[in-house]
């Protein structure tokens, strides 16, 4: 007995140092985005820093020559409709994969996994075109459009229908209730920690998404925050606070979809491994 608790203890030991460790990157970054650029670079470094400069910097940041609040907004309306329109069609596909029978569902459910394992940058030629020819090229249309259909997401979502007993289904067309119910009013809420998890995967993958908008985006009016980013990198390279105050508030978004959601991915890391 007396060994298993010294051994929880040293793996809780190392797993807090290591947590120490990957989230001092992140604590260095926001001490610097409070500092005057010649305390930045300071040895040895001042986590606390001595004196303050953040209204300055993210005043900088949010008032100064770039658009950093156009580039802000354009990434937050392009997440948040990729992340809507991709939740909706993986539920929806991964509700007919799993509880509706019709002939070849297997098969085309193998296809779809399949398509899984072609890499992105494979289809970047054809897509690039295709986009051109619908005139959905340089547009945030055509980016909400790459990132709604997820293969990911309706192979998560379809594990965690397929645990839903046949019988509550089976219940509710005795009582009359049509797919379209027994989708949106009875399966659905049984399945709220995959669907935060899966929002909460795919709102990151489109917030830092940087090849699909310097691929597809063309008008610096319509650029997201990473490639503002970039060009504020280009123009303020050499301040060191300044781009860390700049990659503070890109990343807030994630933080805070993390937080709230952090939750409901627990409940559904635990559901499965009841189920397991």
């Amino acid at each position: 007995m007396k060994k298993i608790q010294l051994n929880r203890s040293i793996i809780t030991l190392g797993m807090s140092l290591g947590g120490i460790i990957f989230i001092l990157p992140f604590v260095w970054m926001l001490s610097a985005s409070f500092k005057p650029e010649l305390d930045v670079l300071t040895y040895p470094i001042q986590w606390i820093p001595t004196r303050w400069n953040a209204v300055k910097n993210y005043s900088e940041v949010w008032a100064g020559a770039l658009p950093f609040s156009l580039y802000y907004w354009n990434s937050l309306k392009v997440t948040i409709m990729t992340t809507l329109f991709s939740l909706i069609i993986s539920c929806m596909a991964a509700y007919g994969f799993s509880k509706v029978t019709f002939k070849g569902r297997d098969l085309i459910f193998v296809l779809v996994l399949a398509t899984f394992m072609i890499p992105h940058q494979a289809i970047l030629v054809p897509q690039f075109i295709m986009f051109r020819w619908l005139g959905l090229f340089n547009s945030h249309i055509g980016l909400v459009l790459i990132g709604a259909s997820g293969v990911l997401g309706t192979f998560l979502l379809r594990q965690f229908y397929m645990g839903i007993h046949t019988d509550i289904i089976e219940s509710a067309r005795i009582d009359g209730a049509n797919h379209w119910i027994i989708f949106s009013r009875i399966t659905l809420p049984l399945v709220k920690p995959a669907i935060a998890t899966y929002m909460i995967l795919r709102f990151i993958w489109t917030w830092n998404d940087y090849q699909n908008p310097l691929i597809f985006l063309r008008s610096d009016h319509l650029f997201t925050i990473q490639l503002g980013m970039r060009k504020f990198a280009d123009v303020n390279g050499e301040y060191y606070s300044l781009i860390m105050a700049g990659a503070v508030s890109a990343i807030l978004p994630l933080l805070i979809i993390f937080i709230f959601g952090q939750k409901h991915v627990i409940e559904g890391v635990a559901s499965g491994s009841v189920k397991g």
